[in-house]
């Protein structure tokens, strides 16, 4: 497979949806998505869904639309923060390993290990050696994963600038959302640009073909929901049908 080359900026957000359609899709999806979950559990594969993008985003909505009809026993979800002291004290993919998931399950992550060529890189949290190599540490990672019988689906919700100032105000706004905006965020906001850059190497370096990157617009939340939930599917139901389950 190639190597993506794409330029966020240049995306075409342009892709409204009517509330009734929405509804309507997304539910069709959410219950075929169930009857390959269930089918899966019975399996030696697992998957593996990846969510990164930049803040408000919409990476929580996508995930919740995921999970919400699914059966709980089989699906784990995980938001990934600063390490720990501990976690510090190991190689940077050690802090994922207990979280994959099991054969039969999957395990959704909002933000990944990709936060070594992404957050890690911009904020010099990483040296640039540690980061430059990082692309062929996930490579190989993923390789394993894949091998073993993993489907990965690596998803990056993109956003304008001016998009995601709207969302920022909203939810400084909204007293039932003010928790969601952080002075972080906004001095991640300065540095919009370097992320930018920063994301579109990491499509360069990290889309393969056996963990290929889909990079969905997300202006319109609807739209990236649905485009979420749709390619969870589709990962599913091709790891069953190369077990030949119907």
């Amino acid at each position: 497979m190639p190597k993506l080359s794409i330029k966020l900026e240049e995306l075409d957000q342009n892709h409204p949806i009517e509330q009734e359609e929405y509804k309507r899709i997304l539910k069709d999806y959410q219950l075929r998505l169930l009857e390959r979950q269930l089918a899966l559990k019975n399996t030696k594969r697992s998957v593996i869904v990846i969510f990164e993008g930049p803040d408000a985003a919409g990476k929580g909505g996508a995930i919740k639309r995921i999970v919400e009809r699914l059966d709980p026993r089989y699906t784990r979800v995980y938001s990934i923060v600063k390490p720990t002291p501990e976690e510090y004290q190991h190689h940077y993919l050690w802090r994922f390993w207990t979280k994959l998931p099991a054969y039969g399950t999957m395990a959704i992550f909002d933000r990944s290990w990709y936060g070594r060529v992404l957050v890690e890189r911009v904020e010099g949290f990483a040296t640039e050696r540690e980061w430059k190599r990082a692309y062929r540490e996930i490579n190989e990672f993923e390789r394993w994963l894949t091998d073993d019988g993993a489907g990965i689906v690596k998803i990056y919700l993109h956003i304008t600038k001016d998009e995601q100032l709207v969302r920022f105000r909203a939810r400084e706004a909204d007293p039932y959302k003010h928790w969601k905006i952080t002075d972080e965020d906004w001095r991640n906001r300065k540095k919009w640009d370097e992320h930018v850059k920063a994301a579109e190497e990491m499509f360069e370096r990290t889309h393969t073909d056996y963990a290929p990157w889909l990079v969905i617009p997300a202006n319109y939340k609807w739209y990236a929901r649905i485009e979420s939930v749709k390619a969870v599917y589709e990962c599913i139901n091709r790891l069953l049908e190369e077990e030949d389950i119907d």
